[in-house]
């Protein structure tokens, strides 16, 4: 028993050095190939192969002549050139050239190692078939210490994950991932981890195995072009539309920012001091994602700042209102003016209409917003200060443009004075800043002058048979004055009805 022990404890001793001298000199080279940068090939691992073969005989007690040696060393060194044929014919001429297949570059290092190692148990087995003692470690538990060793390494699981790299080839060196919260270009990809760069210079060394086992974030698959985002916090009092503008033309102009796709700003919460956007913009190479974010922000700040927005502080701000704010003085003159020129409110005096404006609502409509709905209640009309809005009407199913308003427009007058629904749809093409005028301002106006009833009505029967057509035909002008008369009779009639007078 005390033999046997011993001879466990050489074999374990043995499978050691051999592991111990193998890693040892690889890594020596590694780190020559980093610091200094020597380049290292196939040749190199041969010899730290044979090198750790020999150290480990010597350490076993093997014992063999000079000659032997050297010709074991011979056929080993001369497997390099099998492996040069078999990647310039076979890889190059045959698959890559003539049948236009790409072989990845680890697949030729790992058909080379095999080579290697079929040569090596071939000098082992009949270069030294004398040696009882080097075949029953071979054959012993030796080689299961080794094969344990490995294992314990995750080496076979990195190699297999590099094969399913290699293959599946979902990232090539230069290509930009996504790994955690880092980003990082791949720098090289070989038999056991992937080696990944920060834009910091901080290297990453990942084993394959867990590369492939978790999701690979590619930016740069299919191509370089891809989207990334930056979130920025404006006051409330800002109106968004503009605000999204404002972000829009300081994002496009970002150095590094591609013209196509388009930038888009995007609303995406409502915190507690702050409304919250989110600019997504396009980019190419993601080496400069510090330059093209800092150029983003940049522009970000200056043109904010001429648009007189303010990024707020993150405080809370208490903000007590004790009446309605009222329209500041342009706009009442604005308005007034408008009415003033407007024919259905030619029967009032100036101090009417002013009373209207002072009684009436100023809203803010953003563009792509619907100020009315074709089919709605109404009993409200609006004039518009600023901005551009389209009308549109059904038919058939379909909505078709017929009309274009810009400041200075009125519309929604037959909701006002009769409460029927719209007619049409408005909506604003741009940010629009309206003054609506509602029944009760309109109907304290009329009870204090009921004259205005029936020039009301004339005008809008006149409205109603232009509208139609009527006028247009070619019909006598008693017929005209006849439906001219019903209308204005109608319209009469539904004036006093709405308003109650």
């Amino acid at each position: 028993m005390p033999g046997a022990f011993s001879e466990i404890e050489r074999e374990t001793i043995t499978v050691i050095v051999f592991v111990g001298t193998f890693f040892l000199a690889v890594g020596a080279g590694r780190f020559l190939k980093r610091r200094a940068g020597v380049r290292l090939g196939l040749l190199f691992r041969l010899f730290c192969l044979i090198l750790a073969f020999y150290a480990a005989i010597v350490v076993y007690g093997v014992h063999a002549s000079w000659r032997r040696h050297v010709g074991a060393a011979a056929i080993l060194l001369s497997t390099a050139l099998v492996v040069a044929l078999i990647n310039r014919y076979v890889w190059d001429f045959y698959f890559e050239k003539k049948r236009q297949t790409p072989i990845p570059h680890f697949l030729r290092e790992v058909v080379g190692g095999i080579i290697f190692l079929v040569i090596l148990l071939f000098v082992l087995s009949y270069g030294y078939h004398a040696q009882a003692q080097l075949n029953g470690l071979l054959a012993g538990s030796g080689v299961v210490a080794i094969i344990v060793g490995f294992a314990g390494q995750n080496l076979f699981a990195g190699i297999i994950g590099g094969i399913s790299i290699q293959l599946n080839r979902p990232y090539k060196v230069g290509d930009w991932l996504q790994v955690g919260e880092r980003f990082a270009e791949v720098m090289e990809i070989n038999w056991r981890s992937t080696r990944l760069r920060t834009n910091d210079a901080i290297y990453l060394d990942i084993p394959n195995n867990e590369m492939v086992g978790h999701a690979i974030v590619n930016l740069h698959y299919p191509t370089e072009v891809h989207a990334m985002r930056i979130r920025v916090g404006v006051e409330y009092k800002n109106r968004p539309n503009r605000v999204k503008d404002a972000l829009f033309r300081a994002a496009s102009t970002a150095n590094g920012v591609l013209a196509e796709p388009k930038v888009k700003v995007f609303l995406v919460d409502f915190a507690d001091f702050a409304v919250i956007y989110e600019i997504k913009f396009y980019m190419g190479n993601h080496s400069r994602i510090n330059e093209i974010n800092d150029a983003v922000r940049t522009n970000i700040w200056y043109e904010l700042k001429r648009q007189g927005i303010t990024i707020p502080f993150p405080i809370r701000t208490l903000q007590l209102e004790r009446r309605a704010a009222r329209p500041v003085q342009e706009d009442y003159d604005e308005a007034r003016t408008i009415l003033r020129d407007e024919p259905l409110f030619e029967c009032l005096s100036d101090a009417q209409i002013d009373n209207l404006v002072k009684e009436a609502r100023l809203n803010y409509f953003g563009r792509g917003e619907n100020v009315i709905k074709e089919g709605a209640e109404g009993d409200s009309m609006f004039v518009l200060l600023q901005g551009a809005a389209r009308v549109w009407v059904s038919r058939n199913g379909t909505s078709i443009p017929i009309a274009t308003l810009s400041a200075g427009d009125c519309f929604g007058e037959m909701s006002l004075l009769t409460g029927e629904s719209r007619t049409a749809t408005v909506q604003a093409e741009s940010d629009c800043y309206v003054l609506e005028i509602g029944k009760p301002v309109m109907a304290d106006v009329l009870r204090e002058s009921p004259d205005c009833l029936e020039r009301l009505s004339e005008l809008l029967a006149k409205r109603k048979m232009e509208n139609e057509g009527v006028l247009k035909e070619a019909a006598s002008q008693a017929q005209n004055q006849k439906k001219e008369r019903e209308y204005t009779a109608s319209f009469l009639n539904r004036l006093r009805t709405f308003f109650e007078l």
